[in-house]
């Protein structure tokens, strides 16, 4: 399974990484507007907002790529590594 994860902090993108591997998932982690999101984002799985620090233009951009892609999107609020294993303990199953 393939995870993007759009927000979080600078600090956890290894954590993030790690976590996901755990999961035996392929993660890519986006802290920060890019030039190219659209471009990098790619065809995922799932699609995992951290909206309390991201960007609207960020959401925007993730939404419109996971609509083409048909990707599962989901928002927390929360950018810690227990809120993405929970979401992974619920969509990788």
């Amino acid at each position: 399974m393939s995870v993007v994860i759009i927000g979080g902090h600078d600090r956890m993108i290894c954590q993030y990484k790690k976590i996901c591997k755990e999961y035996k998932c392929r993660a890519k982690v986006f802290t920060q507007m890019c030039g190219n999101l659209r471009e990098q984002i790619g065809c995922p799985d799932l699609i995992v907002l951290f909206t309390n620090t991201v960007s609207h233009k960020m959401v925007k951009c993730a939404l419109t790529e996971a609509e083409r892609s048909n990707a599962d999107v989901v928002r927390c609020h929360t950018s810690s590594g227990n809120a993405l294993v929970e979401i992974l303990e619920e969509k990788c199953r």
